[in-house]
């Protein structure tokens, strides 16, 4: 099965492409998604090779900054079941999780951010769901060609 693309936002002051390139294995868990449609891309559809951008959201600017990939699967996102987390849902059960984690792995960082500014003017990323209105998921699909043209703008 080819591998799918996907895209995936954090605040850089909480955790950055930069952290990530630091962690042990330049590995970590991707948790503390609590929206549903984000969470079903998680636990259905993420699958290990699969391609990541890295997007820095609430940042100056709000970039794309590298590429991760999924190393592990949907498993059950332990933050929910921790009271001291700020992701914790008393609803979330072990025996019955409502929200899932994954693995990503570093690949590389860009030399040259890839601005929200510069998607939204791009003919060619007109159609991705980054810049729809009212799309504010932290998890979502990417096409291969918006994949390929963001890697493209991140070296010109």
């Amino acid at each position: 099965m080819a591998a799918k693309y996907w895209f995936i936002k954090s605040e850089p002051g909480v955790f950055s492409i930069d952290d990530l390139a630091k962690a042990k294995n330049q590995t970590t868990h991707w948790d503390g998604v609590r929206n549903y449609q984000a969470r079903n891309f998680i636990r259905d559809e993420m699958k290990l090779g699969d391609k990541v951008l890295f997007y820095h959201s609430n940042a100056e600017p709000n970039a794309v900054a590298g590429i991760c990939e999924v190393v592990k699967e949907a498993y059950p996102d332990s933050s929910a079941f921790d009271p001291k987390d700020i992701h914790y849902d008393p609803k979330s059960k072990k025996d019955s999780p409502a929200w899932f984690m994954i693995d990503v792995k570093f690949v590389k960082k860009f030399s040259k951010l890839v601005p929200l500014s510069e998607i939204k003017a791009n003919k060619k990323l007109q159609k991705m769901r980054l810049i729809q209105p009212g799309n504010r998921l932290s998890v979502m699909p990417v096409t291969k060609e918006e994949f390929e043209e963001i890697e493209r703008m991140a070296s010109r």
